[in-house]
């Protein structure tokens, strides 16, 4: 529970949990999987967002499901905001598992490169804070969830923890992870917990 007396709003961004995979089917328009969606609708039965007055979506599919589950449990519209899209990976399409992590991780460890033609890291970090704070100069009233993907979420994280972008700050697999901010001061208030534990 929070001290109501020194009450802030708080930011949450939250990853989409699993997902449909389909080679043949472009990433962005992958969808949840029966156990993300399963994921995502108990936890927006649990009445713990309840403080929640915008809800912001990257524009793929799979975060727009999570989204609009939670926002209808909570009555509040969804805002899409496409910029706040995953690192663009449109050069290498979909790869399996054992090279995408290989991939990912020279990513994280070179942000300033393009890695396999890949939207470079640190250009990667500076859209998704600007994006954030887009949102959070209106001041509204309540707590604001986003919610989007695993790679942005972790140079979002690094930023606002004062750490170098590095994959150790990364979400651990499987997605359906939060970490939250204070809208006021933008202190971190906590690292990655599964949103079962929100």
């Amino acid at each position: 529970m929070r001290d109501h007396s020194i009450m802030t709003n708080l930011v949450r961004y939250l990853t989409h949990p699993q997902v449909k995979i389909d080679p043949v089917i472009p990433v962005p328009s992958w969808g949840l999987s029966e156990v993300g969606r399963a994921r995502t609708e108990a936890i927006a039965s649990t009445g713990r967002l309840s403080g929640t007055t915008q809800i912001i979506s990257s524009g793929e599919l799979k975060a727009i499901e999570a989204a609009e589950i939670i926002a209808a449990k909570l009555n509040v519209n969804v805002e899409v905001r496409e910029a706040m899209h995953e690192n663009d990976r449109s050069a290498t399409g979909f790869l399996m598992p054992d090279e995408f992590e290989a991939v990912a991780n020279q990513f994280f460890a070179r942000p300033h490169i393009s890695i396999r033609g890949w939207e470079r890291a640190i250009d990667a970090q500076l859209r998704i804070v600007r994006e954030v704070e887009h949102v959070l100069a209106r001041n509204g009233p309540g707590d604001v969830l986003f919610i989007g993907h695993g790679g942005v979420s972790t140079l979002l994280y690094c930023h606002y923890s004062g750490f170098a972008i590095d994959r150790t700050c990364d979400q651990p697999a499987g997605g359906g992870y939060f970490f939250a901010f204070t809208e006021k001061g933008r202190r971190v208030q906590h690292s990655w917990r599964r949103i079962e534990d929100l």
